[in-house]
């Protein structure tokens, strides 16, 4: 028997309830770190809006455009996790500091084109219409937040792909609740100069995020290296040229899928703009709440990404079948549950952001209810087509769910919405509803799309 086969026949498959174990204890430190992340974001807008409405303005739209650039190259680096988990799956481990230094080097790579595009945030925006006051002090931000590139990119980009392959999630946790922490401390002593630190006003708040990207990535990698158990994952090894190519090859459909997405939420924001102040705001209300609850099958499509490759690396097709549909119930589970807590609650919800007894701000409570209840199906598709696409990553399949999420979301989302919205007179909730339907037709086609691929390969393994 070859060497390759002993190795696959001493990796024993689970049962579904330990694959089911074994997902949500990867998922749930990443789900915390995500929401630690958004926190961060809160915090930021907390403590510029206490500097008025202008402060709040370039600040907000400044990190926005930051935190799109970096999270669109983010994905490239998805492909880290996919590596990782097929080398040990294959008891490759010695692959894995290649895999690393090779991530690391990508990581670096990519931060200039960041750089570069954030360095000219204020023509940007100036030839694209926005106010040259507003341009300016965005492009001054920007021109802070820039310097995160490269610690963005290894910290959340790199680490997050790598540690969770490695089975080191929980250094995520507790460094990124830690980064919440500091993160606030840094805004308010730099936005008003408290604690000896200069006063910078709204730029102190990109200074801050920039320090706590900083400080995160640089923790991440000293705990990474400073474990005895996963130092044998970060070893001294040259970067290949192979394995970038094969990196890049499988990440960069996946920075474009977000990119497919991330613009199509936008160019829907933007066209509920054009309804009033009513429909926008009750449409930030609905989309803030969703993107909370969204954050764990986001996490549950990421673990899938690291059980599925293991699995498919181990020789397993039919285990990392198994681990995909445990991880699609899993996601589609709780965004059910969360659904009904939507449609059970939706006033008592939509009351957190707006007053209940205020009679003018009575449209945009019963608008925001009403698209609380749209977003109950938005939620499960939602979380169904994100651990459908961390599945199929997980098998190494990236661009034909890359063409699929451009089809539904403009072809089917776009269209529906925009047709719902102007032609049928349902302004925000027809565009809500087109929201759904491109993402229920993304779930679909990427449900199919693993079970006819993982199928093909359990029908057909490895010899």
């Amino acid at each position: 028997m070859s060497q390759s086969r002993l190795s696959h026949a001493a990796v024993t498959p689970p049962s579904l309830t330990r694959h089911a174990a074994d997902t949500a204890r990867l998922a749930a430190p990443l789900a915390i770190a995500q929401l630690s992340q958004m926190a961060m974001g809160v915090t930021d807008t907390i403590l510029l809006g206490s500097l008025g409405p202008d402060a709040l303005a370039a600040g907000g739209l400044g990190a926005t455009l930051f935190f799109v650039v970096v999270t669109l190259l983010q994905g490239v680096l998805t492909s880290v996790a996919v590596s990782v988990a097929h080398a040990r799956g294959a008891q490759a481990e010695h692959r894995v500091p290649h895999i690393y230094w090779t991530g690391l080097l990508l990581s670096a790579m990519l931060a200039v084109p960041a750089f570069v595009l954030l360095s000219f945030a204020h023509p940007i925006l100036l030839a694209f219409g926005e106010p040259p006051t507003l341009a300016r002090d965005v492009g001054e931000y920007a021109n802070i937040l820039r310097w995160a590139s490269l610690g963005s990119l290894i910290g959340i980009g790199m680490m997050r792909s790598f540690l969770p392959a490695i089975g080191a999630a929980k250094r995520l946790l507790w460094v990124s609740i830690t980064g919440v922490a500091v993160n606030a401390v840094l805004n308010y002593g730099l936005i008003h100069g408290a604690y000896g630190l200069p006063r910078l006003g709204f730029l102190g708040s990109a200074a801050a995020t920039t320090c706590t990207i900083w400080l995160t990535a640089i923790a991440l990698v000293i705990l990474l290296h400073g474990r005895e158990r996963y130092r044998r994952f970060v070893t001294a090894a040259r970067p290949k040229l192979p394995l970038m190519g094969e990196l890049f090859a499988i990440g960069w459909p996946v920075a474009i899928t977000y990119g497919v997405e991330s613009t199509l939420f936008l160019a829907t924001g933007l066209m509920i703009g054009l309804l009033g102040q009513t429909q926008l705001a009750a449409h930030q209300i609905a989309l803030n709440v969703a993107s909370v609850s969204f954050m764990v099958p986001l996490s549950i499509g990421q673990a899938a990404n690291v059980r599925v490759g293991y699995w498919a690396g181990a020789g397993q097709p039919l285990a990392a079948r198994h681990a995909g549909f445990v991880a699609l119930a899993l996601g589609a589970g709780f965004m059910t549950l969360s659904g009904l807590v939507l449609i059970l609650a939706p006033h008592w919800i939509v009351g957190l952001y707006l007053r209940l007894d205020n009679p003018s701000e009575a449209p945009t409570v019963a608008l925001a209810a009403t698209l609380l209840g749209v977003a109950a199906v938005f939620q499960i598709v939602d979380g169904i087509q994100t651990v459908a696409a961390g599945c199929l990553r997980g098998l190494k399949d990236t661009r034909i769910p890359m063409i699929a999420a451009a089809f539904g979301y403009w072809g089917v989302g776009f269209t529906t919405g925009y047709t719902l919205a102007f032609h049928f007179g349902l302004g925000a909730r027809g565009l809500w509803w087109g929201l759904a339907a491109g993402l229920a037709s993304v779930a679909v086609l990427l449900t199919l799309r693993f079970h006819k691929k993982s199928r093909h390969l359990a029908d057909n393994p490895p010899a």
